[in-house]
């Protein structure tokens, strides 16, 4: 992989020195020559059920829809929901030099995930963290990725072992909270965003999703949880700012939860996220 991992202490405007091993004593994930990605962000949340993954998925499907190569390491292992997000079945192929080849969606999206290596995808994952952690390095390092401008990884929520070998042994480039706009969320954001801090990952900023939903009858803003003035006061403390505002949108829902993400019409969707991303690149 090139520009995530070279050795960046003698090359002006690395956008990964903030976590590269020769700058901050932490030991990166070996590569192999089968991939070469520019740019890896994290999707991370300090609690589950926030919609991280949907985050995730229509993020990959909008910066593939620009014309970016795109690929999804889905290391929320133990609730693993990309492959249904993009209508992904079958079992992940090994080739003849023993790297696993990634699936890949009909828009041209790469896509590796622990339920692409069940029989059933319903089989619950009754693994210890340092072994599912161990399958999350293996994603990485074992997977022919080829080349990629972008690659997503979606995080399991909060700060525990999983996010911080991820933080430890990653290249991340950058980093997006996913957040509610509940009262609760906004101290758990601020954790997770102390805890990227801790760890030198270049937090991007916030999407808060489920922010609203339009009233079908009149087109007004509804606040289903409340103001989120609490949410963007913590994060501000953290130092974290707020890049896009998602709707809870009924017809979006049941296109991701049909394998439809691909079908989704993101256009008013993620657009500062979108640029904070192709910033890096």
């Amino acid at each position: 992989m090139s520009s995530a991992c070279d050795s960046c202490a003698s090359r002006e405007g690395c956008t990964s020195q903030s976590t590269c091993e020769k700058r901050n004593g932490i030991e990166k994930l070996p590569c192999n020559d089968a991939s070469q990605i520019k740019c890896v962000i994290g999707i991370a949340s300090g609690k589950g059920g926030v919609g991280k993954s949907f985050v995730t998925s229509t993020l990959a499907h909008k910066l593939a829809g620009k014309g970016l190569k795109v690929g999804i390491l889905d290391a929320d292992v133990t609730g693993p929901s990309i492959p249904r997000a993009f209508g992904l079945k079958g079992m992940l192929e090994v080739n003849e030099s023993e790297r696993i080849l990634p699936a890949v969606t009909e828009g041209g999206i790469k896509a590796v995930s622990l339920n692409l290596l069940l029989e059933d995808e319903n089989s619950p994952v009754i693994w210890r963290g340092p072994v599912l952690s161990g399958l999350v390095r293996q994603f990485w390092s074992d997977v022919e990725w080829g080349m990629l401008d972008v690659l997503l990884i979606d995080m399991p929520p909060g700060t525990g072992d999983i996010p911080l070998t991820l933080f430890q042994s990653l290249p991340l480039n950058g980093l997006v909270l996913v957040s509610t706009p509940q009262e609760l969320v906004s101290m758990i954001v601020a954790k997770a965003g102390n805890m990227a801090s801790m760890m030198n990952v270049n937090i991007l900023g916030l999407v808060e999703n489920m922010a609203y939903v339009n009233c079908p009858h009149c087109s007004e803003k509804i606040s289903l949880f409340g103001s989120d003035e609490v949410l963007l006061e913590e994060t501000s403390k953290a130092g974290i700012k707020l890049l896009d505002k998602l709707p809870l949108d009924p017809a979006v829902t049941a296109l991701v939860d049909s394998g439809n993400t691909e079908k989704v019409d993101t256009a008013d969707l993620l657009n500062n996220t979108v640029e904070a991303v192709e910033a890096l690149l």
